[in-house]
């Protein structure tokens, strides 16, 4: 279950450096050339921030928003604008965030077997085709855009209501959904392949000293933040394809934002 927080009390400040970090994924060519497909080539960005502190899951509020109020931040995260389209800096803009807590456990692409076993995918690994349908503002005409998006489909159930929190699924919702001119795959391994570098790029795990299993230990936010009228960041439109992830590392002590706005990806000449 998704829980929200709104806050606007405790102050809390801690130092943060911007770290000019490189994610492997952003430069893989065939990552690059999916994202330019499916429209998210250029509106999809990660940067990455240090922290002092030691992290305690229960004061993410009030961490996330000594995060926004932090020079550091307001300085060098960054959002496209939506006047412009231009990347621009955050600034001082932040008065309140919203948060939910993004459940972040699975250690296996074994998770989306399941679209081969409910025969949403065929053994050759391509999407079964459907009859037009219409989920505003996305067109649906294959079956894994009705297990993603309409719930009263027939198969909508094989991932759980808590399947579809994980991180882990909201990355592969988020590349299957893709921008405004996004062009679906016929076969569903561009999505796994980059859902699974994505992941890999940003979550880290730890092996569980008494039990000897790998266990993730980075923690994940959906964050939205408010200046004095509206929201403002990840964008002032709401969109579910225009969002923000948070993905806190407590131990080596650093946070990977996971950004994308909703649009016109860069296009292929």
């Amino acid at each position: 279950m998704q829980d929200q927080f709104q806050l606007g009390g405790k102050e809390t400040s801690f130092p943060l450096k911007f770290q000019g970090r490189t994610f492997q994924f952003l430069s893989n060519p065939d990552v690059v050339q999916r994202l330019r497909k499916w429209s998210m080539q250029g509106r999809l960005r990660v940067q990455a921030f240090g922290f002092d502190e030691n992290f305690q899951a229960y004061c993410k509020d009030d961490f996330l928003m000594a995060f926004f109020r932090d020079p550091n931040v307001i300085s060098n995260l960054q959002l496209l604008s939506d006047f412009s389209g231009q990347w621009i800096n955050l600034g001082e803009e932040v008065k309140r965030i919203e948060v939910i807590h993004i459940p972040c456990t699975q250690i296996s692409m074994a998770f989306f077997d399941r679209l081969y076993s409910e025969e949403i995918v065929r053994e050759n690994g391509h999407i079964v085709k459907c009859l037009d349908n219409f989920c505003d503002p996305f067109v649906i005409s294959d079956e894994l855009r009705k297990v993603l998006l309409m719930e009263d489909s027939e198969k909508y159930e094989i991932f759980s209501e808590l399947d579809r929190t994980e991180f882990l699924f909201c990355i592969f919702k988020h590349l299957c959904l893709g921008g405004i001119l996004c062009q679906y795959e016929d076969i569903l391994d561009p999505y796994l392949e980059t859902t699974k570098m994505i992941y890999k790029d940003l979550v880290s795990v730890i092996k569980d000293p008494q039990t000897k299993n790998i266990r993730v230990s980075s923690v994940v936010f959906k964050v939205a933040a408010y200046d004095e009228n509206d929201m403002c960041y990840p964008s002032k439109k709401n969109h579910e394809q225009s969002f923000a992830y948070f993905i806190v590392d407590p131990l080596k002590r650093h946070i990977n934002v996971l950004y994308h706005s909703f649009g016109v990806g860069e296009l292929s000449f």
